[in-house]
């Protein structure tokens, strides 16, 4: 009588799972369909079924795993299935499936893969459900292997089908991906919804003041009254909205006016007034600044207490590290502050506190993206001994070795009676010239070779003061490595247009702030006929200044648009998510003395 039950048990279980496998009713076949029956249950009435209800039995067991999170069983039940065995239906769904275990595995080229079966062409028959599931794992997977514009598409095609909070999270995602091209790829692509998305990136970069970007905005608004987001506004254009209704009035400039600091403040305050001065000028209403010594005062506290009586809504300033790094430490700030220096360590600091500097590093990172974009791939490094030097060459190594470049060797430049050594030791020429004795030792006369350098290098990343890099590369010509390209920081070029000083140095490539190298900057003009020192290499801390200025009404704009880029005079520049402003700066090359601007790449 047991047997009986047991028998009885079965064929109902069978009855009700192999409906998950119907029989197709075209070409195209029906999807697996997952029934009230656990992952077990499913594996084991697929051990005891025909091959063609076995398959789509272990689907609706591989997606049940995947659905529960158990990623390695689904991978493994998947592999029992042979995908050219499914009809369509169920291979556009295995194929979907593998999609999404490949993009939880972070492989997205392997998901792109599994999406390219021959199958994908029909997915439009299936059921809204499945298409959706299908393409937004293709959207993933493109976002993930850098087809930014193409995942955009993707999911701009699927928007029509979804609805509810699902369609907001999607046009969130769609607006997150165009945001972040840059203006070269934000062109009309004959597909109306993206190119409207297209559109509003467009008019989003192309604004200047948050004044003049919002109306713009409004204007797209009222020209797509009918698109997605003109209906609804994405969360960071919303935010922008209210921003635009705050204007800011009043700035206190916290510099110090005596110390060690004083003549590198001075140099700021007078880029930061100069810019303000240039907006006067312009006919444009511009916030009353407040000076503030922060060499006097007792405490930040004291002070945010002073300028919270007197109305300042923006802090630029301190330049002091110590009183960035106290801010830094702190959990909120009262009035948002633009401090003119960076904190110590990446600890992140309130919401309210905003970093911005001419820190080395950045220029580390700088020459890591041009020589990459150039096609290098092998480095060497040349950097001052010390401190800044070690700094300087971490961020250049993290930089280069993430976007897959190979350091091969680094030397740190002390002495210069040591150089050439350091030179040779970095080009293996010792090696080269103990091959040759070698070899006049064997043969037992004199060998006629010069030595030779390791022939692996790309290029040397150089780091230097004007004096160490006039050392620097005549030795390299002289060490048998002057053709070896190099990329290097401003630090060695002084602001000044001294042919005979610059001879030494051609073929070196450097980045540089745009206030030095556009001799013709209106503002540039102004400042040096005021101050002749602004055009010498203290022209970076006028330019750092003026930025300031210019960056004092878009923080919030900064934040709300993370990919925003602003041309600045020290650099183009962005936003990171430490709420540290990042500078993008353009190329020169010295030619026979001569400082000749480079175009973004040498490819």
């Amino acid at each position: 009588m047991i047997a009986r039950l047991r028998t009885l048990s079965a064929l109902c279980l069978a009855g009700l799972l192999v409906a998950c496998a119907s029989q197709p009713s075209s070409t195209l076949g029906e999807l697996p369909r997952t029934p009230q029956a656990s992952i077990e249950q499913l594996l084991q009435q697929a051990t005891q079924s025909p091959t063609e209800q076995a398959a789509p039995l272990r689907l609706s067991a591989a997606d049940l795993a995947y659905t529960q999170k158990d990623y390695a069983r689904a991978s493994s039940i998947l592999q029992q299935v042979s995908l050219e065995s499914l009809n369509p239906a169920q291979q556009i769904f295995a194929s979907t499936l593998r999609a999404e275990l490949d993009m939880h595995n972070h492989k997205p080229k392997a998901a792109l893969r599994a999406l390219s079966h021959s199958s994908m062409e029909r997915l439009g028959e299936l059921p809204v459900e499945q298409q959706v599931r299908s393409q937004l794992v293709r959207a993933s997977a493109l976002q993930a292997t850098g087809q930014t514009l193409s995942a955009a598409r993707e999911r701009a095609f699927i928007a029509p089908l979804l609805s509810g909070t699902s369609a907001v999270q999607n046009n969130e995602a769609i607006w997150s991906l165009v945001s972040s091209l840059p203006l070269a790829e934000l062109q009309a692509s004959g597909d109306s919804d993206l190119d409207g998305w297209l559109a509003l990136a467009r008019t989003t970069k192309s604004a200047g003041t948050l004044e003049q970007q919002q109306a713009a905005i409004d204007t797209w608004v009222a020209e797509n009254a009918q698109h997605p987001a003109a209906q609804q506004l994405p969360q960071p254009l919303a935010e922008l909205k209210k921003l635009s209704i705050q204007p800011l009035n009043e700035i206190a400039l916290l510099l110090p006016q005596d110390g060690q600091l004083a003549n590198v403040a001075r140099a700021l305050r007078d880029g930061f007034l100069a810019a303000h001065y240039q907006a006067q000028q312009a006919g444009q209403n511009p916030p009353n600044i407040q000076l503030f010594d922060s060499s006097r005062i007792g405490s930040m506290d004291d002070f945010y207490a002073q300028a919270q009586a007197t109305g300042v809504q923006l802090v630029i300033g301190p330049l002091e590290k110590n009183l960035v790094s106290q801010l830094n430490s702190r959990e909120q700030l009262p009035i948002t502050t633009l401090a003119l220096n960076y904190s110590e360590g990446s600890q992140e600091g309130p919401a309210q506190l905003f970093q911005f500097g001419l820190a080395a590093e950045d220029e580390a990172r700088e020459v890591a993206r041009r020589a990459w974009a150039d096609g290098m791939r092998r480095a060497v490094a040349l950097v001052p001994a010390g401190d800044w030097g070690d700094r300087v060459l971490a961020a250049f190594r993290k930089d280069w070795q993430a976007q897959g470049g190979t350091l091969i060797a680094a030397e740190h430049v002390d002495q210069p009676v040591e150089l050439a050594n350091q030179i040779a030791d970095l080009f293996q020429l010792r090696q080269s010239e103990a091959r040759g004795k070698r070899l006049q030792s064997t043969l037992g006369s004199t060998v006629a070779a010069a030595p030779s350098r390791r022939r692996d290098v790309d290029f040397i990343f150089l780091a230097a003061t004007p004096q160490q890099a006039q050392q620097i590369k005549p030795t390299l010509a002289f060490q048998y490595a002057g053709d070896v390209p190099v990329y290097a920081t401003s630090h060695l070029f002084t602001g000044t247009h001294n042919q005979a000083q610059y001879l030494d140095l051609n073929g070196i490539m450097f980045c540089e702030t745009p206030w030095l190298l556009n001799v013709n900057d209106p503002l540039r003009q102004q400042a040096s006929t005021q101050w002749p020192q602004a055009g010498t290499s203290l022209g970076r801390l006028y330019a750092m200044g003026a930025d300031a200025y210019l960056l004092a009404p878009r923080l919030n704009q900064l934040k709300a648009l993370p990919d925003t880029q602003l041309p600045g005079l020290t650099g183009t520049l962005s936003l990171n998510s430490t709420q540290r402003i990042e500078r993008e700066l353009p190329w020169a090359e010295f030619r026979d003395g001569q400082v000749q601007p480079l175009p973004d790449s040498i490819n």
